[in-house]
């Protein structure tokens, strides 16, 4: 399975549901860089991502987006294709 990376907050619901979701597609490791305790990260994931928000999730070398993109690829069937890659 692919490594999954996700830029996450300790209190974002959006975080969590991403989490639940990958996790029930088998994922049984996600790196959390947790952006809201180190503002380095922060900069770190606006630069690689282009993006404010989280999460900002990896899959393998590819950037998903957030929930929402990640959601729309497992609503299209994509997703676990990533997951396997």
């Amino acid at each position: 399975m692919a490594a999954v990376k996700m830029y996450s907050t300790g209190m974002c619901p959006y975080c969590q549901m991403a989490e639940r979701l990958l996790t029930s597609k088998g994922v049984g490791e996600i790196e959390k860089i947790r952006v809201d305790l180190d503002p380095v990260k922060r900069a770190e994931m606006m630069e690689r991502t282009g993006r404010r928000t989280v999460p900002q999730i990896y899959i393998g070398e590819a950037h998903v987006g957030g929930y929402d993109e990640l959601a729309a690829l497992d609503r299209g069937g994509r997703l676990d294709e990533l997951l396997r890659a």
